[in-house]
């Protein structure tokens, strides 16, 4: 039994060994030559793809994808209080709350055009309009069986965190043409990339108020989704029971926002826990580049990729025309 554990725990840590040392050198070459430390993280993450399935290395990359991203994203709170979230205004939530219906609707629309089931555009609607794979999962976990396969949710997991990773690259290149400063630019990234991580990603790799108005912006996106489930749930989409939650990082998130609020945390401690967010961050943003494979990206099946490409466009398209009119 001890050996097994010690095993376990021993493949874990490699696999975190791998990411953290990506994230270093990631970091080392961001210093060196300017450029954002999570997109080199990305790419150097990606080199070492072939890596991801290996006994030594998968159980501790999935670690570090998730725990530790979840974990960095948490932290984040340390940086923001309830005065950063009334500055941005009831606008931008409510509008977060159109968006996310909006992405819903399409998704189901162009399901139906493509041949495909409702099912199926709630699911890939939901994963685009909220934070992509984990809402993907969450919502095949709540709709019939008999309607999505678990190709379906696959495909949409790889769909969704694919664009994701693209959109995390050219998004912050987009917003200069359009003529968004960094508020505006913050609230279009969390408003309208995927997942989680790639949110962060893009937007600090703008600067740092792009990535805490992002990061504020996506969590209001996350919150909806246990109001989506319960939905699903109420117009008997889901076959048994079970109860819906905040993710942990959430109301970590938020408890600590609520916490830096009121003043009482020392600078020193704000400084070395936001520091201590960057790195897991960078190191979750490495584990992610490992698991991206360039192959499975191009094995999306059309008519399930042109619900998601659809889906993804309107968003944007819509996202850019919110942020636009708001007063920011």
């Amino acid at each position: 039994m001890m050996t097994a554990t010690r095993v376990a725990v021993s493949q874990r840590f490699r696999g975190v060994l791998l990411a953290a040392t990506v994230a270093v050198a990631a970091v080392f070459l961001a210093e060196h030559y300017g450029a954002p430390a999570m997109l080199f993280a990305l790419l150097l993450g990606i080199a070492f793809n072939f890596l991801a399935t290996h006994e030594s290395c998968r159980s501790g990359i999935e670690f570090s994808a998730k725990t530790l991203l979840r974990l960095g994203v948490a932290l984040l709170g340390i940086r923001l209080s309830f005065g950063d979230i009334v500055a941005l205004g009831l606008g931008p939530a409510l509008s977060v709350a159109g968006l996310v219906a909006l992405t819903l609707l399409v998704g189901v629309l162009l399901a139906r055009l493509a041949g495909k089931s409702s099912a199926l555009g709630m699911l890939t609607g939901g994963a685009v309009g909220i934070c992509g794979a984990s809402a993907a999962l969450a919502i095949a976990a709540v709709l019939p069986k008999t309607r999505i396969s678990e190709r379906d949710t696959l495909f949409t997991v790889v769909g969704v965190t694919t664009l994701s990773t693209v959109a995390m690259v050219l998004y912050p290149l987009l917003t200069p043409l359009l003529g968004f400063d960094e508020v505006a630019t913050g609230l279009l990234i969390g408003a309208t990339i995927h997942d989680v991580a790639q949110v962060v990603g893009a937007g600090y790799s703008v600067s740092e108020q792009a990535g805490d108005v992002a990061t504020l912006v996506k969590l209001q996106r996350v919150a909806l989704l246990p109001v989506v489930l319960f939905a699903l749930i109420l117009i008997g989409r889901r076959e048994g029971g079970g109860g819906v939650g905040l993710p942990w990082f959430l109301v970590a998130f938020v408890a600590l926002v609520a916490l830096n609020s009121t003043g009482v945390v020392p600078a020193w401690l704000q400084a070395a826990l936001a520091e201590a967010s960057r790195w897991l961050l960078v190191v979750a943003i490495a584990a992610l580049g490992v698991k991206t494979s360039l192959t499975a990206m191009f094995e999306v099946g059309p008519r399930h990729a042109f619900v998601i490409v659809g889906s993804t466009l309107v968003l944007l398209l819509a996202g850019i025309g919110v942020v636009a009119l708001l007063p920011v």
